[in-house]
């Protein structure tokens, strides 16, 4: 009889077992639906977005779309703005899935920044941390996130951290297990977050921090010796990445923007992770281009920076070892107590958080350092050596606070409707360039590119009059850089008796920059708007063209100069070299028939660029109407 009790209780206590697994099962993938369904919420004005600043050089460009496309994105360096092969081979695909549709970028950035944060659950899961749930959440909806996730351009930062975060869960599993199949996983994860963005490469340093948190030392056989694979792709890939960004023909970070002394960068490393961490900590007054700072190593003031960082490293390395000795804190068998590991928690998350940032605190040259050495999606990444640590604090925290788990949920959903409601509303700003920039401006009013920017999204669409003062903004807080004055030069031509003026910006960006062509192209356009002054413009053509004998649009303004001037052979010849060039133009090939159709004798050549028109563009209305009365004349009709 007590045999049958037993088994009877054995069987109870499964069943019980059992329903507990299937509530928490449950419970879980509510929350998991819950996570994602929270993070599509607050990035929903995202969907509304167009493409902002340099995502047109990012998503794939005609050339790049077919196969042989596919095959250049990874074999020929330069065919993308960055050797990235998979982002590129995703955005690839992503166009063969949407095309044009902007949407579906925006959707795939989202759902990838969503499983960013669900990989962030199951690491602090894996980790035995407390607060992953909330830790996930945080991740998901905290607004400096925005410029990451709202940026089509950063693809790049979500689909690495996917990859990232991916390789650290299945390394975490060959650490407990030593199995050979999730370290190879693993690596090949890892490898799939450099080629997606390179500063993942300091992953396994964060994997060496976190051996370190748990165990109290670094075993070389355990620890290191795994990861020396790791370190030997991830260094020569960062360092690859740092030539191409300084590389004139593919990137070009180098020059008056980027000349730095070794002290100047000590002191933007010193400084660069307090922003980051303010940032990170009170998420307001969020930029798309923060000011630029000035890093002047005669400034003592500047200097407390890095003191400040040197004296947290100190206070957090004292907290890690308590009052044990130096010998005592390499002593595995002592460190391994949780009140030991939660001292070496601070400064665990602070390595972390430092140490992803390495790539970006200024000691390698990266192109946005000419507008700003600091930007949000900078830390996208490294903003969860402050999340994970910062979430596991409160759990325990808010546990203490009568009546316990109550007030940690009710916390944890004010905080959480908080960052959301921010996260909702920077995503908005991200709809056009115009509502970016416009929205920067008052952070940032003496910045000579925001200003520019903003000049040249007004242009694009058509609103010249408002992009003049933006220029001349640009131009009044850096007068020696050329491009603003050719932009200005541009908007004033838009504008009804400005030609002048246009001419006079064009003039001064020539100064500045006698080689530059567009210039000397503007400069001719403008000419050629004013009564008599064709020979002038033909002769900045003429000048452009010594620059550079290979331009299509030199060789077609020249020729539209000599058509004006009655010189139609020598139209006809600069058009014919124009299309050689660049077949494709069609407005070259009117142009051309149009002056062949002023030539008797040539009817039969215009009726056949007409037609070859035509062919690409069969309702092609101005090429209708001049072929109707070319057929009508080589007919007999129209005589």
């Amino acid at each position: 009889m007590g045999v049958r009790q037993g088994r009877a209780k054995e069987r109870r206590a499964g069943g019980l077992a059992q329903t507990g697994n299937t509530r928490r099962r449950a419970a879980d993938a509510g929350m998991w639906a819950l996570l994602v369904g929270a993070t599509l919420a607050a990035y929903l004005p995202v969907m509304r977005g167009a493409l902002l600043w340099d995502d047109n050089m990012h998503v794939t460009r005609a050339d790049l779309r077919s196969l042989h496309g596919l095959w250049r994105i990874w074999f020929d360096l330069g065919a993308t703005q960055q050797y990235y092969p998979l982002l590129h081979s995703a955005f690839w695909l992503e166009y063969r899935l949407w095309g044009d549709a902007v949407l579906g970028y925006h959707l795939t950035n989202v759902c990838l920044h969503a499983l960013a944060a669900c990989l962030v659950v199951l690491l602090v899961r894996r980790l035995s941390l407390p607060g992953a749930w909330l830790a996930g959440f945080i991740f998901a909806l905290h607004p400096v996130c925005v410029d990451a996730v709202a940026w089509i351009t950063e693809q790049k930062s979500t689909l690495s951290a996917v990859f990232c975060l991916a390789a650290a869960l299945a390394y975490l599993r060959f650490d407990r297990t030593r199995r050979k199949s999730p370290y190879f996983v693993a690596l090949g994860l890892f490898v799939l977050a450099l080629m997606s963005k390179t500063v993942t490469a300091t992953l396994p340093a964060a994997l060496l921090v976190i051996f370190w948190w748990q165990r109290g030392r670094i075993a070389w056989k355990r620890d290191a010796l795994p990861l020396v694979p790791w370190f030997a792709v991830g260094i020569p890939a960062g360092l690859f990445t740092a030539w191409v960004e300084r590389t004139p023909r593919l990137i070009g970070a180098q020059g008056a923007d980027y000349a730095l002394t070794l002290p100047q960068r000590l002191l933007l490393a010193g400084r660069a992770p307090w922003f980051y961490a303010w940032k990170a900590l009170w998420p307001s007054h969020l930029m798309f281009f923060y000011p630029r700072w000035k890093v002047d190593s005669g400034d003592w003031l500047q200097y407390l920076f890095p003191l400040a960082t040197a004296a947290l490293v100190v206070a957090l390395a004292w907290l890690a070892v308590g009052r044990a000795s130096w010998p005592a804190w390499a002593e595995a068998g002592q460190e391994a107590r949780p009140t030991a590991r939660k001292r070496r928690g601070p400064l665990a998350g602070f390595l972390i958080f430092a140490g992803t940032l390495f790539p970006a605190l200024g000691f390698l040259n990266v192109y946005p350092f000419r507008y700003s050495f600091v930007a949000d999606h900078f830390q996208y990444l490294a903003i969860l050596g402050i999340i994970v640590p910062a979430a596991a604090g409160l759990v325990v925290l808010a546990g203490r606070i009568p009546p316990g788990r109550i007030a940690a949920i009710a916390l944890s959903a004010l905080l959480l409707a908080t960052l959301g409601a921010a996260t909702w509303r920077r995503s908005g700003v991200y709809r056009d360039e115009v509502t970016l920039f416009r929205d920067n401006l008052p952070g940032n009013p003496d910045g000579p590119d925001l200003h520019n920017f903003l000049g040249v999204a007004l242009m694009r669409l058509g609103r010249g009059p408002e992009a003049v003062p933006e220029f001349e903004a640009a131009v009044r807080l850096r007068p020696d850089n050329a491009s603003f004055h050719n932009n200005l030069g541009l908007a004033l031509a838009s504008l009804p008796g400005r030609g002048l003026a246009a001419a006079a910006e064009f003039q001064a960006a020539l100064r500045l920059d006698p080689q530059y062509q567009a210039a000397l192209l503007n400069l001719g356009g403008a000419y050629a708007q004013m009564p008599g002054r064709q020979p002038d413009a033909i002769a900045e053509y003429r000048e452009a063209l010594r620059l550079n004998p290979e331009s299509a649009t030199a060789h077609f303004q020249l020729g539209n100069s000599f058509q004006t001037t009655g010189r139609l052979e020598e139209a006809i010849a600069e058009y014919r070299v124009s299309l050689r060039i660049d077949p494709s133009a069609l407005d070259v090939r009117y142009e051309l028939a149009y002056s062949l159709a002023k030539i008797p004798g040539r009817v039969p050549e215009a009726i056949a660029e007409c037609r070859e028109i035509l062919r690409i563009h069969p309702d092609n209305g101005p090429t209708l109407e001049l072929l109707k009365p070319l057929l009508e004349f080589q007919s007999g009709r129209g005589r």
